[in-house]
Formats: structure tokens, sequence, C-alpha cells
């Protein structure tokens, strides 16, 4: 029984490696978060359907880059898939706030991780399935290949996905022809794409667009190449 529990363990490795290393080449087609929203819209009796469209890195607006690395991982190049100053500081708040407000530390390599190749939910199998594939990407892709990876699965609203989409949903134009104001507007609603909108923002996603403004003045994107 060990000895067949270990093989299937070892093949469970060598597949995630291998998916992991194809995926640096080939695009992911769907993900299981793309399913599962479908799924569950059909269950409750409407079909979202799921708009994307993938695009290579250069056909992005340098203004989306920096305004998602300034709203959802500020030493993205500087890291290895985790932000322990981040994670230690969402510790302290949590602990602060009693739990009343959860504060997250995900970097984007985690938030890509789970996108690709992992189901939404707070589990613990679910989070250490999450590190290691982490891990995986760091590993075999290049900080460029996660940013690109992950602006064209990540959620921008029901049914839309990737920044071609969200953008074209938005605002009518393309991906490589946001400004600042409104990337700033797209990276801003990334925590909650199905509650808020870029397109009719709120005061508050407004003042959220603000700030990351002006952190993402500061990002350099040489190390994209």
């Amino acid at each position: 029984m060990l000895r067949w529990l270990g093989r299937l363990l070892f093949g469970a490795l060598l597949a995630s490696v291998a998916v992991v290393g194809l995926f640096r080449f080939v695009d992911p087609p769907l993900t299981p978060l793309m399913v599962i929203r479908a799924v569950q819209g059909a269950l409750d009796g409407r079909w979202v359907g799921i708009q994307q469209r993938w695009v290579p890195l250069e056909e992005v607006s340098p203004a989306l880059l920096r305004a998602v690395i300034a709203a959802e991982d500020a030493r993205f190049f500087q890291h290895h898939g985790f932000d322990f100053e981040e994670i230690e500081r969402a510790r302290a708040y949590n602990e602060r706030h009693g739990g009343r407000r959860v504060r997250g530390a995900s970097t984007i390599s985690m938030q890509t991780a789970r996108n690709v190749f992992l189901w939404q939910d707070r589990t613990w199998v679910r989070k250490g399935l999450e590190a290691y594939f982490t891990l995986l990407i760091e590993l075999l892709w290049s900080k460029r290949r996660i940013l690109e990876v992950y602006v064209n699965v990540a959620e921008w609203g029901d049914g839309v996905y990737g920044v071609e989409a969200a953008a074209q949903n938005a605002f009518g134009k393309p991906a490589a022809k946001l400004g600042a104001r409104e990337a700033s507007l797209l990276a801003a609603v990334l925590p909650s794409p199905r509650r808020w909108s870029a397109r009719t923002p709120s005061s508050y996603v407004q003042s959220r667009a603000a700030r990351i403004a002006a952190r993402a003045a500061q990002v350099d994107l040489r190390p994209l190449g």
C-alpha cells in the first residue's frame, strides 16, 4: 500500500513539473476559476461565458504593468515567490484587528500559481499546494513569464479574464492603449473584480486608483528586459 502511495505521489510530482514546464512556453487555455465561475453561473440560471483574449506582454501598456505591480506586489522583482516582509506585516495587522479585517500577503507569483493550477478557498491543503506551485513557477519561469500569465488570466469582472478583455470591457480599447489613469483603475479593482468596477468606479475605487497611480510612477520595469 505504501509503495503504491509513493508511486502515486511521485507520479503527481512529475506531472505537476511537466505541466508547469509546458506552460512556460504554451499559454494556458483555461483556468480552474474560469470553469468554476462558468459552471456556477449555469447552475444559477445565467450564462456569463468567458471573455478572454491572450496578448503577449509587449502588447500590454507599460502603465498597466506598473499599476498592477504597485497594487499587488511592490517587491515582485526582489523576492523569489514569497514576500516575507509583507507576510509579517499582514500577520501583525490581522493580529491587531482580531480577524475583523483580514489583510493578505499574496504575491503576483502566488496569485498566478493559484489562478492557473488551483481552486479558490482558504483550506490548508490549497495553501500548501499554492506554495508548492509558487516555488515551481519561480524555478521554471522567468519573472516576465509570470507577469505575462498573471495579466492574461486574472479575473477582472463577471466572466472577464485577462487584461485585453478587461480593457475592452471597461474602456473600449486594447490593453496596449491604456493610459495611466485607466491602468490604475483596472489595478484598483483586482482585489474584488466582481464587486468593483473600473468602468463606473465608486469614490473608493477612484481613491484607491489615485494611490496606486502615485506608487506606479516609481515602478521600474527594466528587469523585464
